[in-house]
């Protein structure tokens, strides 16, 4: 059995270190928003449907890590790419100049960039393509 203060914690870290909010979060693994204040609280316990959700919404939290606590969050392999990744965003967003070395950068071999989608928290997003 899960010691349900301690799943209540590891679940909030999940929450927070992807920046959402509890109704976002809700949303990304399509459960009410009810459901996540209701665990949040510690009133309900998380269901098995819930646990499987969380998981494959967000394939960087290992099982027995949300579970029973032992493992790594995120998962090794992937917050060595996580960052990777947020290194070359702030390098994105604070040196402008640097940005089209980046991306030479990024494509190995013979490889083209095809269509660039930057995506905003607000929703909106836009589409830059190669010409």
């Amino acid at each position: 059995m899960i010691n349900n203060e301690e799943f209540t914690k590891r679940l909030q870290k999940v929450i927070d270190f992807y920046g959402e909010s509890a109704s976002s979060f809700a949303e990304k693994i399509g459960v009410q928003r009810s459901s996540i204040s209701h665990i949040l609280s510690g009133r309900n316990k998380p269901s098995l449907d819930f646990v499987l959700k969380v998981l494959s919404s967000f394939p960087e939290v290992e099982l027995y890590w949300l579970m029973n606590g032992k493992g790594n969050f995120p998962a090794t392999k992937i917050q060595n790419e996580t960052i990777k990744i947020s290194e070359e965003k702030k390098n994105l967003t604070s040196n402008p100049e640097s940005n089209s070395q980046i991306l030479k950068d990024s494509i190995s071999g013979d490889k083209t960039i095809e269509r660039i989608v930057i995506f905003y928290k607000d929703g909106t997003f836009k589409n830059f393509e190669q010409s």
